[in-house]
């Protein structure tokens, strides 16, 4: 039941509606009403506000009492009628999911660099576009996965003369060789101007569609995305479209002529630019003096496609906070070309990932191969699960599921927009804010179901569930859906982590103090009711964060 809608409706006042009505804070009630921002309308303080507006929820059945605290309206609910009602009612994701239908979200996310490896700095767009992609899906959202990758640039004519000067073409070329092949060209074209001139001359070569040329790059992006879609199944990541950068080579001029037409454009220094003076940014480069495109001109050639081929209702683009400025501009430039759409491309911004307190540098080869990052952390949660509990069937999977959960977790469990800093030990612990915390607390719920037997449908007296104990865990279990929403509309999958974390820790609590399997058969299934939605719970928030739910441990 939508209470937020029914006590908006019960106050009956055209100045309240449902969004003004917030989840109270825990000891003031279930919902509360801030009434400060009515007082200049109403000329009336905001605690005389509160209790005029009590008047209109007297005798509600569903609201019990009702309590003025410092200009809130604190609303304290019939728990039984509210328990009833999570536990039996219908659940608001069926309306959400209607008012969706037809809505499409493109989420351009990962968007790795073909040749490099899939290194811990990639995890965090990689994670965050794909638990939005899950979280929208749930909302009922059409939602398109775009990995924009990496596929052009003088990067591959240096790797084309390194691979033509160094490589082994008697083996079958890995990530690892690229790289190793990477380093080498960088650290010696340093010294060696004639060797940097290769590259630019090999990349000239792929552009102009030489056979061998073009052959080798190709073997380079299918060795890339042979090895890194391996690290995408396992941790559940999927997309609908690898169009990257290259894509958009016949599609760039078409906007650069549009820029021009409509007067956009001017030449500086020989570059072709956009002022962007008046919006307190520089000018977005369109066009380098030597005839290159660059960044920008991809990204609005993709746009354009993306607007053309989807027709999204949002476009997000989930990149680092470093790229901000280069998407204010893109924004911007589209905006001015008189792109409506413009104003639902969005920067989905995160903070930088190091390893172990050390910062990553693919050009100077500090690189830490995601793929060794998952197989130490599910290597680790092997060693723990043989300690913790050496008879357990399945330890292999079950440690798959954990060292990947710790690692999504890792990257979703925090702020987007905060650094953060990958360390083993806290992200496989089983205390505190971890997956693995979650998961434990999902399968302990499913060893109590297991020894009392699964809860049966049906009804059962709801006040048995009323104690201050489960009442605090059922209203947990009424916010899901609205922490879900609350994470799409703020691009900010951590909102769900950290639902789960208190959701986990007031069902412990109430574990603990209280015996679920008793002699009194009802009470024992309103108990057991409440630890199958638990663990249900649990579930289906740790699948919306790419992390799995084992039913042991």
């Amino acid at each position: 039941m939508d209470y937020k809608k029914k006590i908006s409706e019960a106050i009956n006042s055209p100045l309240v509606s449902e969004e003004d009505i917030i989840v109270a804070a825990e000891g003031h009630g279930d919902y509360a009403l801030p009434c400060f921002k009515y007082a200049k309308q109403l000329h009336k303080s905001p605690q005389m506000i509160a209790a005029d507006f009590a008047a209109g929820v007297a005798g509600c059945d569903f609201v019990d009492h009702t309590e003025v605290a410092g200009g809130y309206l604190n609303f304290y609910l019939s728990r039984a009628a509210f328990v009833h009602d999570v536990m039996f009612g219908g659940s608001v994701i069926d309306d959400i999911r209607r008012a969706n239908a037809g809505k499409t979200v493109c989420i351009d996310y990962s968007s790795i660099n073909i040749a490099k490896p899939f290194h811990i700095g990639h995890l965090m767009s990689t994670a965050i576009g794909g638990s939005l992609y899950r979280i929208y899906e749930y909302l009922g959202w059409h939602v398109v996965g775009i990995n924009h990758l990496g596929d052009w640039g003088t990067q591959f004519g240096k790797l084309l003369a390194a691979y033509n000067e160094w490589g082994d073409r008697s083996k079958k070329l890995t990530l690892n060789d690229m790289l190793s092949l990477y380093v080498r060209f960088t650290e010696e074209s340093e010294h060696d101007p004639e060797l940097a001139e290769r590259g630019r001359t090999e990349f000239r070569k792929i552009e102009q569609g030489d056979p061998e040329a073009v052959r080798t790059y190709e073997m380079f992006k299918a060795t890339t995305l042979e090895e890194v879609n391996k690290v995408y199944d396992r941790l559940g990541i999927k997309f609908d479209s690898y169009n990257g950068e290259a894509f958009y080579n016949d599609k760039m001029q078409p906007i650069i002529d549009e820029l021009t037409e409509k007067g956009l454009t001017e030449v500086s220094d020989g570059a072709l630019i956009v002022r962007l003076d008046d919006y307190g940014m520089p000018p977005c480069l369109i066009r380098r003096s030597d005839g290159a495109s660059l960044y920008a001109t991809r990204d609005l050639a993709a746009a354009q496609y993306r607007a053309d081929t989807y027709k999204f209702d949002k476009c997000l683009y989930v990149v680092a906070t470093q790229q901000n400025l280069h998407f204010r501009q893109l924004f911007k430039v589209l905006e001015l070309m008189g792109r409506e759409w413009a104003k639902d491309l969005v920067h989905v911004q995160f903070g930088m990932v190091s390893y172990e307190g050390q910062p990553l540098s693919t050009r100077k080869g500090h690189v830490v191969f995601l793929s060794d990052v998952i197989e130490n952390t599910v290597n680790k949660a092997l060693s723990i699960i043989e300690e913790k509990n050496p008879g357990l069937e399945d330890k292999k999977r079950i440690a798959e599921n954990v060292g990947v959960g710790a690692v999504m977790f890792f990257a979703l469990g925090t702020q987007r927009i905060k650094d953060v800093d990958f360390d083993y030990d806290r992200v496989l612990s089983f205390e505190g804010e971890t997956a693995p915390y979650l998961q434990y607390t999902h399968a302990r719920c499913k060893s109590v179901l297991a020894k009392g037997g699964e809860a049966e449908p049906g009804e059962y007296d709801c006040s048995l569930l009323t104690d201050d104990d489960a009442y605090a865990v059922v209203r947990m279990l009424s916010q899901f859906d609205e922490v879900v929403m609350d994470a799409a509309e703020k691009y900010e999958p951590s909102a769900i982590a950290k639902y789960l974390i208190d959701l986990a820790q007031r069902y412990n609590r109430f574990y603990i103090v209280n015996r679920i399997v008793t002699e009194d058969v009802q009470l024992t299934k309103a108990r057991l009711a409440l630890t199958e939605a638990v663990a249900d719970t649990i579930k289906k928030g740790l699948h919306l964060l790419l992390t799995e739910a084992p039913d042991r441990m």
